[in-house]
């Protein structure tokens, strides 16, 4: 593989990879805050049975057509996780092997590039100039190898391929809008909050991220050539290896959070260091959020001493990078203590996730998350519909709805709440944000992309607005009045029995247990509609003209 550096964003090693420590559809129908305490049940499983995607080669596409419904096409088609790829990359799991080989990633890759190709065609009927794809990574063990054969996937699709190294989820996709850069696609390699095993592809366009139903067809093409690659057929190779592009997105992506809370904040006295006389922690967990301390706060006069695990490390040694993980949420809460620090911030691995620690040291992720950035929102675009999953509480509801806003509770998954959001602006229905209670957050203002570094920016601008208003308090007084469960407990279940079969058995727990309420054997229960935002029957049912795909099979509940 050759790497040359691409401008204007030359090849240099990033700074914080050396730095220390359509027709208005008429609104939904009225909305009620009736909602007691609920209980929600789900399965995800993937749209199987639609017809698949066609592959490039000829070959493949027609000899082996019925070998790619086998055990091998499966493998690759098991990969998916909704709108993401996630797999097994590194051996050291009990009971897990390696699935997330680099024959996968390089096929998924090249599967992505002619799809982007075939979409192009379709809108433009040409093929036009060379399709330009960039690719980011976290710092897993894995990804250095798994980043080369997904370079030599897109180069046979005929992308030119964009290397940006370590990055963050969000700057991928801000990577097609930024005018620098403006790529026609990106992928991140990442697996999130997952042990460092494990790995995956997140994929974006200029629209934003792909829906489950296109992964699920480049999974379809990409099995098919999986399978004629294990059987020696078609692809042998490209016989010089692929030309990449080093580029470095990360200082504009930085540059642009900078440029966000200069230009809304617009400080009185010092415009260019709005943050002077702020301490911020911030808690990256060893993912890729360390820029945000470096490159963001920092360079705006803000102190950060105190900091935790700013350092990439793939092996994620003190904790994971989750905002919803205890370890993380209380090493932080103890380091703005500790400093008496105005704000502390928690990262996921990849940065489209985050949570927030007061200067009182109150943890602030889940349904306090939402509440805070529904109250900031609020006050600048009132009367907005506020759209979360399912298994936020009614304290929530009774929250926005306070403030003069709705909500619209709607399936599990980061995608889908998105996806809904998209839907209700669509249909005329002015909404702003879209959060699930897991930290994934997007706004409309921000080209509806799930940003945990832009939910930070947002919540920084409102803690400097709220001391230049001669306000007491930090950030955590907007959502005093926010009325939590007395207990909340998050349930796993693994599903035992062939992987292939997984989704399909948990659909049918789903249903069974529905089953179950139905006949009356929990007392009480009640099967609830998930908020009178255009869906019916659970959350399954969009009863718009433009109905969703169902990714995610679940019901909610309402236990008296």
């Amino acid at each position: 593989m050759a790497t040359i550096a691409a401008p204007p964003a030359a090849l240099q090693p990033c700074e914080h990879a050396r730095r220390p420590g359509g027709a208005l559809r008429p609104p939904p129908r009225a909305w009620s805050g009736r909602r007691r305490c609920c209980q929600v049940i789900r399965a995800t499983a993937s749209s199987r049975g639609r017809p698949a995607a066609t592959g490039s080669g000829q070959l493949e596409s027609t000899t082996l057509g019925a070998s790619a419904g086998g055990e091998d096409g499966d493998v690759i088609r098991r990969l998916q996780n909704g709108p993401d790829v996630r797999g097994v990359a590194l051996e050291g799991e009990k009971g897990r092997a390696v699935d997330l080989t680099p024959l996968a990633v390089e096929v998924i890759g090249e599967s992505f590039g002619e799809w982007l190709r075939d979409q192009r065609r379709e809108r433009e009927g040409e093929e036009g100039e060379q399709l330009r794809v960039s690719v980011g990574r976290d710092p897993r063990l894995s990804g250095s190898r798994l980043s080369a054969v997904l370079f030599a996937g897109l180069a046979k699709a005929g992308c030119a391929v964009f290397d940006m190294g370590l990055a963050t989820t969000p700057a991928c996709f801000m990577s097609t809008i930024l005018p620098r850069f403006s790529y026609d696609a990106s992928i991140m390699m990442t697996a999130s909050h997952l042990p460092y095993t494990r790995n995956g592809l997140k994929f974006f366009t200029k629209r934003g991220g792909l829906s489950s139903v296109e992964v699920e067809g480049i999974c379809d093409r990409a099995a098919r050539k999986y399978v004629a690659r294990k059987m020696g057929l078609g692809g042998g190779g490209l016989g010089m290896p692929p030309v990449v592009m080093r580029v470095d997105l990360m200082s504009a992506y930085a540059q642009h959070l900078r440029d966000i809370i200069k230009e809304r904040v617009a400080h009185p006295t010092h415009y260019d260091t709005p943050l002077e006389g702020f301490k911020v922690i911030v808690n990256a967990g060893n993912g890729c959020g360390g820029f945000f301390a470096w490159d963001v706060l920092e360079k705006l006069g803000a102190d950060t001493t105190g900091s935790l695990h700013l350092e990439p490390d793939g092996m994620f040694p003190n904790h994971m990078p989750n905002p919803e993980d205890a370890t993380a949420m209380s090493l932080t809460r103890g380091a703005v203590l500790s400093r008496g620090a105005d704000l502390g911030v928690v990262f996921d691995t990849d940065v489209d996730r985050s949570g927030v620690v007061d200067d009182a040291g109150a943890a602030i992720n889940g349904d306090r998350l939402i509440a805070l950035i529904s109250a900031i929102v609020l006050a600048e675009h009132p009367g907005t519909t506020v759209v979360t999953d399912a298994r936020a509480g009614d304290g929530l509801t009774r929250f926005i709805e306070a403030r003069g806003g709705r909500h619209c509770l709607y399936r599990v998954g980061y995608r889908n709440v998105i996806d809904k959001g998209m839907q209700l602006n669509a249909d005329g229905v002015e909404t702003h944000v879209m959060m699930e209670t897991t930290g994934h957050g997007a706004l409309r203002e921000n080209h509806f992309l799930d940003d945990g570094a832009y939910m930070v920016v947002k919540i920084i601008i409102e803690m400097v607005r709220m001391r230049l208003a001669g306000l007491e308090g930090g950030v955590g007084g907007l959502i005093r009045d926010l009325e939590e469960p007395a207990e909340s407990v998050l349930l796993r279940m693994d599903i035992v029995g062939e992987p292939k079969s997984a989704k399909q058995r948990g659909i049918e727990a789903v249903e069974a247990f529905k089953k179950y309420i139905e006949e009356g054997k929990l007392s009480g229960w009640v099967l609830d509609d998930c908020g009178d935002c255009s869906v019916d029957e659970g959350c399954l049912v969009d009863n718009n003209d433009h109905p969703i795909d169902v990714d995610a099979y679940m019901y909610r509940y309402a236990a008296g």
